[in-house]
């Protein structure tokens, strides 16, 4: 603790336990708890309140109150616990009396203020706090403090109630852990004191008939059993199995729906992963017992297991897929084809009772596909799905929910009048539909699967947000398709009608009064270029229909989320009609410089920042890949697209053009002679003095100088460390590591002078005002000597350490947050506080 901190806080302790005293924000009173608990947990010795009795004296003078506020009283227990964290200073607050009329009977535990849930957090974790010691864990289990915790965990607050819970955890650790010379085993059970205490209570609560009890000790067992691997959690779990077990089929206790987080906590841990025994048994009856709902959330969690004997990985696939198998088999009646499964793990009869009813079908689809989609999204998938019949379920879901499907059995038509229109189902189906067209091909599906896809694109019921699915799905699809075509002749002759049918809905869904339609489909548009656009099939199905006309009406669109989706598209569409040598676009039906010219026109005077953003995004992947011609061309536009942009209001648009200007740089050099990225120095024997002079004339000409040194003082920090890194890449091209420390210092020279005034003006940061770029000051931007002398004299490093500090970096200082809690309660005439 600095001297000036010591001198402070006296004041502070002084003032926080002065009723008369307003409030102090709980903010500042969080912060200090946190520099009170690094000063804690730095020194452990008795120094911290030897050094400072006012923390000792502000805890008694708390306690005298007759009625503290609820936010002192909660501090000071807080504090309290940080205090005797340490064993010395315990004994030292014990002494003192502190901690049993913090603690004890006689605390705030008996007080009208204990109804206040602030206090009853801050008893709880002032206890946690200190519970890193043996004296701690009997102060507490002597002084009845289990029986306390025990209750809280059914108090009122959730935040009171998980706290006592994680806190009956680690006593219970930490009593096992430090009481006894060697754990608890299965051959030799003794528990020590403490732990005793805590486990009688869990015995006793999951044998009583009181549900709250019961749930209670199920959490805390879920908590323990998630944090704690050690071994003697198995002799624990011994004790109670039995009891556990019996709530999977006694129905007079309603506590299955508590048993599926405990089963995949203890199945993670490697105490019972690896057992053969009783466990794994026990899952197994937890799948054919629970509901099919309650079963759902167990099955997936099991699946996604990499340690879990076969037979309980196979049964928990079972349970998982049954709902899916009851579409398929609802579906027609002899079934057309094979169903998911061979036989059910429980009754079917239950799954089929829920599918039937209107107000759980869907709720138990929607649980399902989304366990589906978990699943897929692993990398290594545990187990083998049926991919096809899994497709086929899928398909027969949207088919049910669009109405295009007429089941013949009894229960297919009830499902399928319940799931019509249903958008939850469609939106579940299609991201499940999405994520298995990701894992494998379905070759002879393919066709089947683009007429349900197609007929939800044609729909006018299908929803904005389904229709945007099924638009992701369909790009999938068209990507696989393309695979497909490759080797097989009847494939190209499909791929042709099926995007010519496509791009039919696609042109009628881009004139949709709704934006979010129309937004969609331009997003559908983009992916489908991105992955598609070097496929001749594709392309010729592009440009003969009329997508490509409509699109770029679209940059004129009301809305500006559909700007900023068409923008992206028209960019897309350039690599196609204007980029490709290939293209078989001929005439003037596609202008570049017209295209090129509208967006630098929404560049420079759209309202919206969406779709400023999107032009800069767009000219920056041009550029990157090539597509902007000669380096002249692109010295020009580069140019143009700086001057329009670098005082554009938003930050964003501001720092898109600086990554446009870092692949500028790059692409310009590597033009010119050096095949290798900027950012790392050349040594001076490999840099070529001519190339030097030709890189900074173009980057003079372009006036990347005065926007790079501008942005270094841009109120909006990304900005400046942005154009601070670029700086300091081009600088290493100009100044290699061996004759940077050697480079020009600023003389006194006119140009020198300004080079100094600049340095002093970077200094200032955001808070310079008027930068000036057109000469001022004398420096020259477009002046390649001036250029040389600013990137060798200036301290690019210091810029950057200043740039990447917090913003709150001074303020963060403990010796600033006990002031400013002394300007919050009054003390301090003069208002120095300040912002965090």
């Amino acid at each position: 603790m600095t001297r000036e901190c010591a001198l402070l806080l006296p004041r502070v302790c002084a003032a926080l336990a002065d009723p008369r005293q307003p409030g102090s924000d709980d903010t500042c009173l969080e912060k200090l708890l946190d520099w009170f608990r690094d000063l804690a947990e730095f020194d452990p010795t008795m120094k911290l309140v030897e050094d400072n009795p006012c923390l000792t004296e502000f805890i008694a003078s708390v306690l005298a109150l007759p009625e503290p506020s609820p936010s002192i009283l909660s501090f000071t227990l807080r504090l309290a616990g940080i205090l005797a964290a340490s064993e010395n200073r315990f004994q030292h607050l014990q002494q003192e009396k502190l901690l049993v009329r913090l603690f004890g009977r006689d605390g705030p535990l008996n007080s009208a203020v204990w109804e206040d849930a602030s206090v009853r957090s801050g008893w709880v974790e002032g206890v946690h706090s200190m519970m890193h010691h043996q004296p701690a864990l009997h102060f507490l289990c002597n002084g009845g403090g289990i029986d306390v915790i025990f209750t809280l965990q059914g108090d009122p607050s959730l935040f009171v109630a998980s706290a006592a819970s994680q806190l009956l955890v680690h006593m219970l650790t930490l009593s096992v852990e430090s009481e006894t010379t060697k754990p608890p085993s299965t051959k030799d059970c003794h528990w020590p004191a403490c732990a005793q205490m805590i486990i009688k209570r869990i015995e006793d609560s999951l044998q009583s008939s009181s549900a709250s009890h019961i749930e209670w000790s199920l959490k805390l067992l879920t908590r323990l059993f998630g944090s704690c691997r050690a071994t003697w959690t198995e002799v624990l779990w011994l004790g109670i199995a039995k009891q556990i077990e019996s709530f999977l089929t006694e129905e007079t206790v309603q506590a299955q729906h508590m048993l599926v987080n405990l089963l995949l906590n203890m199945a993670r841990s490697p105490v019972f992963c690896d057992t053969e025994g009783n466990f794994w048994a026990l899952v197994t009856s937890a799948l054919e017992h629970l509901t099919p709902v309650q079963a759902g959330p167990l099955a997936v969690g099991i699946l996604r297991l990499y340690k879990c004997p076969q037979d309980v990985r196979i049964q928990a696939l079972t349970v998982l897929l049954q709902p899916m198998d009851c579409i398929l088999r609802a579906a027609s009646q002899p079934l057309e084809y094979a169903g998911l499964l061979d036989e059910s793990v429980s009754d079917p009869i239950a799954v089929e009772s829920l599918l039937s009813s209107k107000s759980s079908c869907a709720s138990l689809l929607c649980q399902t596909l989304a366990h589906l989609e978990e699943l897929l999204s692993l990398i290594l998938l545990p187990v083998d799905l049926p991919y096809t019949s899994l497709l086929r379920s899928l398909m027969t879901i949207l088919q049910f929910c669009n109405g295009f499907l007429s089941p013949a059995s009894p229960l297919g038509s009830t499902i399928s009048r319940i799931l019509i229109n249903c958008f939850r189902v469609q939106r579940s189906a299609l991201d499940v539909l999405a994520a298995l067209l990701e894992r494998k091909r379905y070759d002879t599906l393919i066709g089947s699967l683009f007429d349900v896809l197609l007929a939800y694109l044609e729909s006018p019921n299908t929803s904005p947000t389904v229709l945007k699915k099924t638009f992701q799905a369909t790009a999938k699809c068209l990507v696989r398709l393309q695979e497909l075509s490759y080797s097989n002749s009847q494939w190209q002759q499909a791929e042709k009608k099926i995007l010519e049918d496509v791009f039919l809905v696609l042109q009628k869904r881009l004139c949709s009064p709704c934006w979010e339609v129309r937004d969609s489909s331009l997003e559908f548009l983009t992916v489908l270029i991105k992955y598609l656009r070097d496929k001749d099939e594709f392309r010729q199905s592009l440009l003969s229909s009329e997508v490509p006309r409509l699109t770029e009406n679209l940059l004129e669109d009301p809305e500006s989320y559909v700007r900023a989706s068409a923008v992206f598209a028209v960019g897309q569409l350039a690599f196609i009609t204007y980029f490709d040598p290939e293209s078989p676009v001929i005439g003037n039906q596609y202008n570049k410089e017209n295209t090129i010219a509208k967006l630098q026109e929404i560049l420079s005077t759209d309202p919206e920042g969406f779709p400023r953003r999107a032009v800069i995004r767009v000219f920056t992947k041009w550029l990157r890949e090539g597509c902007t011609g000669q380096l002249e061309d692109t010295e020009q536009f580069v140019s143009r697209v700086i001057q329009t942009v670098e005082h554009d209001l938003d930050w964003e648009v501001r720092l898109g053009a600086l990554e446009l200007v870092e692949v500028f740089c790059i692409h310009t050099i590597c033009q010119l002679g050096l095949p290798k990225c900027p950012y790392a120095p050349v040594s001076s024997a490999v840099t070529s003095s001519i190339h030097q002079n030709e890189w900074l004339q173009i980057f003079c000409r372009a006036k990347l100088f005065s926007f790079l040194f501008r942005s270094l003082c841009d109120c909006d920090k990304p900005v400046g460390q942005k154009a601070c890194k670029i700086l300091l890449a081009l600088r290493g091209n100009f100044y290699p590591i061996s004759t940077l420390k050697d480079s020009q210092e600023a003389g006194d020279s006119p140009a020198g002078h300004g080079i100094a005034w600049l340095q002093r003006t970077l200094r200032q940061g955001s808070l310079a005002q008027n930068f000036p770029t057109d000469g001022g000051n004398g420096v020259d931007f477009q002046d390649p000597e001036s250029m040389v002398l600013a990137l060798g004299t200036i301290d690019l490093e210091e810029l950057h350490d200043e740039l990447n500090k917090s913003s709150d970096h001074v303020e963060k200082s403990p010796q600033s947050l006990l002031q400013d809690i002394l300007a919050t309660v009054g003390t301090i005439e003069e208002n120095e506080a300040d912002c965090y």
